[in-house]
């Protein structure tokens, strides 16, 4: 039986503190409060909680492996499924995939899986058994856009026997893991570790290369590619199209977030690329890339960093532990409002926002309330610096050079849920450029299953 009915508590630093720095909020496990997490596991003989994992790790395996006290063998057989799994044990939303199918949650807290895969990722960073070589002679293969899509299918073809090209656009790899989640939640030590690690497998990563400018899908098959994958993601940011959205103080999150993760902007003057952020910062959205803008904004000087944000607590699709930490940061929540107009002055600056107050109708097609304004409800914010959160959408320079391949009326790439198959011959998508904004794991889920596709198509051609 279970030694204890409330999980292991993960160490963090103190809001008081941690509002002044970017080094990494929760601290993750030591030895004993992991032996001690591990020993909460029920070992169920049919482990529910494996079909709430994406890419399907042995997670009922593993946990056995750290109750012993082998480390490192479970950091092994999480790899077995997984390639990036001290980034995935930081920042996957496990309460609601693998957590959420525990069978110890029925009645109490569910084993802390994420914080499990963390710590033995960490512990095994740099074991010498955890690296491994492979030359890839079955085929060669293109994979566009070194995300967390990307760099799952890169890994298990290179594993496979391929020989891999990742084409990335940026000159850092590891796509929004890179320019999109602030270092005080996952540090780029840590995405490097993992991406160097895939490169250990044979896998070659050619940065600054924009595909579908510098070449097209087309001249990749041209060049001896036997298949490619499109990964780049989700990139190109919407905006709420409101009056003053070009004043002087308005960011979309993701010019916002990637000057100060991948151009280092809160290391300025050290890295020469400044941020502006004034006293008093609104971000309009809730999801975890407005908390990340929030939180981000208090930490580069903000003295207020305000959520603005047009349904309740509920509708929010931020994680809980990412809204509670940014409540104990001190972040304002201004529920049930929306912006209908930013306001600047004559030198063309942000100077404070009119929101409309909202009220909840019936569920949506999202499932969530439908908001709905409340007629001469007006107010004013005053801000001097609003960063929208509202989403993304694929970037389209690819797609335009290359027309044949289908796209939704949203712009995202029609392809096979199971395959990842796309309208065009021998290329494959996966990750957020076919769902929209999602997780890193359930990007990681697609490249796994588009990998297998991958591979049970060249082989189809070569016999």
């Amino acid at each position: 039986m279970p030694s204890a009915t409330i999980r292991t508590k993960m160490p963090e630093q103190d809001p008081k503190e941690r509002i002044h720095n970017f080094n990494e909020v929760a601290l993750g496990y030591s030895k004993e409060d992991a032996l001690k997490e591990a020993e909460r596991c029920l070992r169920c003989k049919k482990p529910a909680c494996v079909k709430g994992c994406p890419v399907g790790v042995d997670i009922r395996d593993f946990i056995a492996l750290v109750a012993e006290g082998k480390f490192v063998e479970a950091a092994r057989k999480i790899k077995e499924k997984n390639n990036l799994p001290a980034v995935c044990g930081r920042v996957c939303p496990q309460e609601e995939q693998c957590e959420a199918k525990c069978i110890l949650g029925i009645k109490q807290e569910p084993v802390a899986i994420g914080r499990l895969e963390r710590f033995v990722a960490d512990y095994a960073r740099n074991m010498e058994e955890t690296k491994r070589v492979v030359t890839g002679d079955k085929g060669k293969v293109a994979v566009v856009g070194s995300g967390p899509a990307g760099l799952t299918v890169a890994a298990d073809l290179a594993k496979k026997g391929y020989q891999v090209t990742i084409f990335e656009a940026f000159h850092k790899p590891g796509g929004v893991l890179t320019y999109g989640i602030p270092e005080f939640r996952l540090p780029k030590e840590i995405v490097q570790d993992e991406v160097d690690k895939i490169k250990r497998l044979g896998v070659e990563i050619k940065l600054n290369h924009v595909i579908g400018k510098i070449k097209g899908i087309d001249q990749l098959f041209a060049e001896g590619y036997d298949a490619v994958f499109v990964g780049t993601g989700a990139g190109l940011p919407r905006f709420l199209g409101i009056e003053g959205e070009n004043l002087n103080g308005v960011y979309s999150a993701n010019e916002f977030l990637t000057r100060v993760n991948l151009m280092k902007a809160y290391k300025f003057p050290e890295f020469k690329t400044p941020v502006y952020v004034g006293k008093k910062v609104a971000v309009v959205g809730a999801g975890n890339v407005a908390m990340d803008a929030a939180r981000t904004a208090l930490r580069l000087g903000a003295e207020e960093s305000i959520i603005v944000y047009r349904r309740g607590r509920e509708e929010m699709p931020a994680r809980e532990e990412e809204i509670e930490h940014a409540r104990e940061e001190g972040v304002v929540f201004k529920l049930l409002n929306n912006p209908v107009r930013i306001i600047g002055n004559d030198e063309g600056f942000v100077t404070g926002m009119e929101c409309i107050k909202m009220e909840l109708g019936e569920p949506d097609d999202s499932g969530r309330r439908r908001p709905i304004s409340v007629e001469g409800s007006e107010w004013r914010l005053d801000v001097d610096t609003v960063i929208i959160a509202i989403g993304q959408s694929p970037n389209p320079i690819l797609l335009n050079d290359t027309p044949d391949i289908e796209t939704s009326k949203w712009g995202t790439i029609v392809a096979e849920d199971q395959t990842g198959r796309t309208s065009k011959e021998g290329v494959f998508a996966g990750g957020d450029v076919v769902t929209g904004a999602a997780t890193v794991i359930e990007a990681m889920g697609a490249g796994k299953r588009a990998a297998q596709a991958i591979d049970e198509y060249i082989q189809k051609k070569v016999m």
